[in-house]
């Protein structure tokens, strides 16, 4: 499901691998892409936000919660990444974290 509606495998491929190198090139509502671009900008630089970005959001139909949440999620990844990187974690040749060992 993209948007409310039902897609291919294919089409599903291919905003994967869209998203997994620039969600500028997905083919994406408006709403997912401001959501998108809030968040990228908030992980690198985060100094730089300013109500002008919530706004953004707001544009497009996402209230307080909503913003909240985006906010909240992207800045819990950032913040699981940087434990991970402090920790020497490194990812398992198929992806996966292993089990034990991490401290």
């Amino acid at each position: 499901m993209l948007g409310g509606k039902r897609v291919s495998e294919e089409e599903q491929d291919r905003l994967l691998a869209a998203l997994a190198g620039d969600h500028m090139t997905a083919n994406l509502p408006l709403a997912d892409r401001a959501m998108l671009d809030y968040a990228k900008k908030l992980t690198l630089h985060p100094s730089a936000m300013t109500a002008a970005n919530v706004e953004a959001l707001r544009k497009h139909g996402f209230d307080d919660r909503a913003v909240h949440e985006i906010c909240a999620v992207t800045a819990y990844f950032a913040f699981v990444n940087r434990i991970a990187d402090g920790l020497g974690v490194e990812l398992e040749e198929d992806g996966r974290f292993p089990v034990r060992g991490l401290v």
